[in-house]
């Protein structure tokens, strides 16, 4: 349903698994959506600390799951 066959990331088969849009975490984040789409694409990016704190914070409560900054990337 998600992803559209396209490689992903361990941040992007987090939210496949959970069904959560990038438009959902752009929403509740304030993330911008060009950050969220390359996060999903692939391991070689990642995100500003400030943005990396939005984003956990907005998954903690999207997926009600304890979700840590370096499950998906390194400090």
């Amino acid at each position: 349903m998600f992803g559209l066959g396209k490689p992903r990331s361990k941040f992007g088969k987090l939210l496949d698994k959970n069904s959560i849009t990038q438009e959902d975490l752009v929403r509740k984040s304030g993330v911008n959506r060009g950050t969220i789409s390359r996060l999903c694409q692939g391991n070689a990016f990642n995100p500003s600390m400030k943005n990396g704190t939005k984003i956990i914070n907005a998954l903690r409560t999207l997926t009600g799951k304890r979700i840590d900054y370096d499950d998906f990337w390194s400090i």
